[in-house]
């Protein structure tokens, strides 16, 4: 019908539904609605721009080929932040692995330019903000990303991650005192809580 040609107003369960059945406007829509935010979970797991973009694309091409799999038990969003943030992690642990001797950096090493510089124009407390979650383990970046930066509430992070309620807050209270703990020892912080910085930083 009129209008609804681009799929304009309709809800995502319902752009998923047409998009199974192959509509390609359907999937556009989504990606639309949803590629800000994708894009900005990449960003805030990995640091780099690039690698954000790509990323992200991934995150949506994967999504294209697995959705005649999405059965709607969650909504497409949840469904989609879940594929992308399994893409990132995957992504890090192999960049971990070559970048070991590093030492934990947001600007991991890019084999044909060097270090990848994470936007110049970032403040000192920022960047010791970014080391500190580039030291946790993944388990512990990914909630805290996901609660602090992207703002997911408890609820959401445990349907994206398949946890109870429970386990989302204690691993979340657990990633804010590790964090705390790091930027404290890195001197560039000062004395203010992390989490407070963090709640800037979303607010930003």
């Amino acid at each position: 019908g009129f209008g609804f040609g681009r799929g304009e107003g309709m809800t995502d369960q319902e752009l998923a539904a047409r998009a199974r059945d192959e509509d390609q406007d359907a999937f556009e829509q989504l990606v639309r609605d949803n590629e800000k935010r994708i894009y900005t979970l990449a960003l805030r797991m990995t640091g780099s721009r690039e690698d954000a973009l790509d990323l992200a694309q991934d995150a949506f091409f994967q999504a294209w080929k697995a959705l005649p799999t999405f059965q709607g038990e969650s909504s497409f969003a949840t469904w989609l932040y879940r594929l992308a943030t399994n893409l990132c992690l995957d992504h890090l642990r192999t960049q971990k692995r070559r970048t070991q001797s590093m030492g934990p950096a947001l600007s991991l090493d890019d084999e044909e330019n060097g270090p990848v510089q994470v936007a110049v124009e970032r403040s000192e407390r920022r960047r010791a903000l970014e080391r500190g979650l580039a030291s946790l383990p993944d388990h512990h970046r990914q909630v805290l990303i996901m609660r602090e930066l992207s703002g997911l509430s408890y609820q959401e992070i445990a349907q994206v991650l398949d946890l109870d309620l429970g386990t989302v807050k204690s691993r979340i209270a657990r990633a804010r005192l590790s964090l705390r703990k790091i930027l404290l020892e890195d001197g560039n912080f000062f004395d203010s809580p992390a989490s407070m910085e963090i709640e800037r930083h979303r607010k930003e």
